[in-house]
């Protein structure tokens, strides 16, 4: 690692793979699996939404719910037919066309994060989508598997005629030098991930504030807690559509203990609260929601369930 003229860390992308596998988010990784490529498309009557496969990730249990209670965790994981050993969220890359604009909405974990991600570039060729359509890339928080899709193995922007926009409270969190020392040492990575791309987009870069109109009809909603300035998009018209992001994560435990704490959010009290009030807003506004770790397509409908919620695929 060395620092750079401005001050910003750099890193080789190899050596970034190699810090996520040394921190163990690779243990109990499955080769096989790969999504295919494919799209699904849904409209909210003034905008078409179109959503597409980055592929799948595999996060170890202790590294996504270390202090729960277990007992519990395993009897959910087993009411629900899920594995006990890990998480393997699908990861959902929404499009949105409206008027002129084309606006993809997080771009992906690019070749080096996981082998089983990174595959946003055949799913949009399989869905007949040209990078260099694109008119805006739009970010709801600086994870890998949300923007090191950025950049291609050459460091070339992939969207090189988009406008790019994320929130400014994200951008100043993960630019400050001060925040590599503040997270724990297995998401430092995460932190010089965040930087180097950055630092690409840096000349067509625009900020968002909470309730700013990004695009024509699509406004950003502060989700904080699973980062400082996490956004989500509310794509309005006569069926909206929330696009949530990572403000809820999980379909199934997200929505059954949305007050758990996890540990894949950065303020895992704030994370928590979020997502309560987002059930809350989805169920009781009935508006469809698109989750990036959804099972794919990632797009339905919350309905409170006994106390919690249920999340009805749509």
């Amino acid at each position: 690692m060395t620092n750079k003229s401005d001050g910003s860390l750099a890193i080789g992308r190899r050596s970034v793979l190699l810090g996520l596998g040394a921190a163990g988010l690779l243990a109990g990784f499955v080769p096989g699996g790969l999504r295919q490529a494919r799209a699904q498309t849904v409209s909210t009557g003034s905008a078409d939404l179109t959503v597409v496969s980055d592929g799948s990730l595999t996060l170890p249990m202790g590294f996504v719910f270390p202090d729960v209670p277990q007992d519990e965790l395993a009897r959910l994981l087993a009411d629900n037919g899920m594995a006990t050993d890990a998480l393997r969220p699908d990861c959902n890359v929404t499009l949105v066309r409206t008027g002129d604009r084309l606006a993809i909405f997080d771009v992906g974990a690019g070749a080096n994060f996981m082998p089983t991600a990174g595959k946003l570039a055949d799913s949009l060729a399989a869905a007949g989508i040209d990078p260099a359509e694109v008119t805006d890339v739009v970010i709801t928080h600086a994870h890998p598997d949300h923007i090191w899709g950025l950049t291609d193995d050459f460091d070339e922007l992939v969207f090189a005629n988009a406008q790019h926009h994320i929130g400014k409270a994200e951008w100043d969190f993960w630019s400050s030098p001060e925040t590599i020392s503040k997270v724990p040492q297995d998401r430092q990575t995460f932190v010089v991930g965040a930087q180097n791309r950055f630092a690409a987009i840096a000349d067509a870069v625009r900020f968002l504030a909470d309730g700013e109109e990004v695009l024509p009809g699509v406004e950003a909603v502060a989700t904080p807690g699973h980062t400082p300035g996490h956004l989500s998009f509310m794509v309005h018209g006569t069926e909206p559509v929330l696009i949530i992001g990572d403000a809820i994560s999980n379909s199934v435990l997200s929505f059954e203990r949305p007050d758990w704490p996890t540990a894949s959010d950065h303020d895992p009290a704030l994370g928590a609260q979020t997502r309560r009030k987002l059930l809350d807003r989805l169920a009781g506004d009935k508006v469809r929601a698109i989750g990036f770790h959804f099972p794919y397509p990632g797009a339905g409908m919350v309905e409170k369930k006994d106390g919690s919620y249920r999340y009805v695929p749509a």
